[in-house]
């Protein structure tokens, strides 16, 4: 298995991965909209007080669709797009007729999952924001180590091959360490329950996938 095979042509990569495919072109499309028009960035970014005194839940799933340029939309959907065209095919393979609507559900659901523990730790903040499918991502890349632990993977900024399941680990211990020091405005809290929720989603699905996990790991 390989990570990033540019050999596959685009057109039968997207045949692969409908769902990641539109997923992409949807927020892609929303996010530059959102660029330009202010209120629809404020109607759709994620903040406590809005959901809180408005009843606006619908923020739980659309401030993943805006992003807070174009860096932050390139580099989120470049990993949806690597990570989630993967995860789908897996699903379909594991779920069958099923797996496109338990893939769907992994990603949409992700969206709120990430971002629940957020809620609660900011309630009583009524300038709290934030935006951007990280959450969610995150879910896609997790649901990808549980099924692959040991598919090497590497940073852009450090290009040393890595097993996904150390990765991951670290990344975990990462977001939890920035989560507590809070001196950037990256959602590390979103980035660490959108990995917990990927991962333990597909393993609910089916548990086999968990004694694989560990299989793999202590295998290999």
């Amino acid at each position: 298995m390989y990570l990033f095979n540019f050999a596959t042509p685009l057109a039968e990569q997207l045949l692969q991965a409908p769902v990641t495919a539109v997923a992409v072109v949807i927020t892609v499309l929303i996010s530059f909209l959102a660029f330009s028009d202010n209120s629809l960035m404020s109607r759709f970014i994620f903040n406590t007080d809005a959901i809180q005194r408005g009843n606006q839940w619908y923020r739980f799933f659309t401030h993943g669709f805006i992003h807070k340029d174009g860096l932050h939309l390139a580099m989120n959907m470049f990993v949806l797009w690597e990570f989630g065209k993967i995860v789908e095919q897996f699903y379909l393979i594991l779920f069958e007729d099923k797996g496109l609507v338990l893939y769907i559900a992994l990603y949409v659901l992700g969206l709120p999952m990430a971002s629940l523990y957020s809620y609660y730790k900011h309630k009583d903040d009524p300038y709290y924001l934030a935006l951007g499918a990280s959450g969610a991502v995150s879910g896609i890349v997790f649901s990808f180590i549980l099924i692959a632990p040991t598919q090497k993977m590497m940073l852009l900024f450090l290009p040393i091959p890595i097993p996904a399941f150390i990765l991951g680990a670290l990344y975990l211990v990462y977001s939890q360490i920035m989560s507590k020091r809070n001196t950037d405005n990256v959602g590390h809290d979103a980035h660490f329950w959108g990995s917990v929720w990927g991962f333990l989603f597909t393993a609910l699905l089916k548990i086999e996938l968990l004694y694989s996990f560990f299989n793999q790991i202590f295998n290999r």
